[in-house]
């Protein structure tokens, strides 16, 4: 698959670590142009900057944008700025999310600062509509076959860490269903993609850094490698409106992870409510 996205201009939001950045990284393992996007640059391990770095050393060309997804003038900007420099945009991943500090598993919506909401539902469902308005004109510049590819969660179909948690991501389900609705006609794709657990930093520094935690979790890369190979398939458009989950994207396109490893299927998913696929 190493050059299907040679001459494509991606932009990933929330990508300085996890699902974003190992999205990054397989969009340049396929040869794109990738905008990386987050809050944290420099040197440090978990940048944009590094990222950046990384999708270079993979074979596509990185290109770090300090965004704070939180400020729409820098959503602004930051589109602006890709269509100065390259004249349009064919992949958008809407990825960028807010953990709330503390983290809010568990327990009642009322035991929960209203704070969460803004966190949950507004860094995330409202900035990626946000990205996508700005997108928009850019994905129509480059003409038929470009794509909105959301990063969502089993939590939009059943109960995940909290209600505001599943209701953002419900609702973001439903915003990508909607948008693919309206971007038909523009041969434009709007595609959700459900990856299962994944071993994010995050997980993995709340599991304390447990290997085990590798082994029965999907990688960031596996997830990334799902979404690039999405991007890339010859029948995008028929797959608009969809859910898509990593598990069976890795099977229909034989994705494996950086261990070699076929990404593992999400425990509870028979248990999640209204199958659509």
């Amino acid at each position: 698959m190493a050059g299907e996205l040679s001459g494509k201009i991606a932009v990933v939001t929330g990508s300085s670590r996890g699902i974003g950045r190992g999205t990054a990284i397989a969009l340049g393992e396929m040869g794109a142009t990738v905008y990386v996007t987050g809050r944290t640059t420099g040197d440090g391990e978990l940048s944009i900057d590094t990222t950046a770095r990384l999708v270079d050393e993979a074979g596509g060309t990185g290109i770090a944008v300090e965004t704070d997804h939180g400020v729409d003038a820098e959503i602004e900007a930051l589109f602006a700025r890709v269509g100065e420099e390259q004249g349009k945009l064919d992949i958008l991943v809407n990825n960028v999310y807010k953990i709330p500090n503390p983290p809010a598993w568990g327990g009642g919506f009322w035991e929960h600062p209203v704070s969460i909401w803004d966190d949950q539902v507004g860094i995330g469902m409202r900035s990626h509509y946000i990205a996508s308005w700005h997108a928009a004109p850019l994905l129509f510049a480059a003409g038929e076959g470009g794509c909105i590819i959301n990063v969502s969660s089993p939590g939009g179909r059943s109960y995940i860490f909290s209600s505001s948690y599943g209701a953002g991501k419900a609702g973001f389900d439903r915003l990508s269903a909607d948008m693919a609705i309206e971007l038909e006609p523009k041969g434009i794709a709007s595609v959700t993609l459900y990856p299962g657990s994944v071993s994010t930093e995050f997980i993995l520094e709340a599991r304390g850094g447990t290997t085990e935690s590798m082994v029965t979790a999907q990688t960031p890369l596996a997830v990334g490698r799902a979404a690039a190979a999405l991007a890339a398939a010859p029948d995008l458009m028929s797959r608009t409106g969809s859910i898509q989950w990593v598990e069976d994207l890795a099977d229909e396109f034989d994705i494996t992870d950086e261990f070699g490893r076929r990404p593992a299927p999400y425990a509870q998913r028979n248990q999640s409510v209204s199958d659509t696929e």
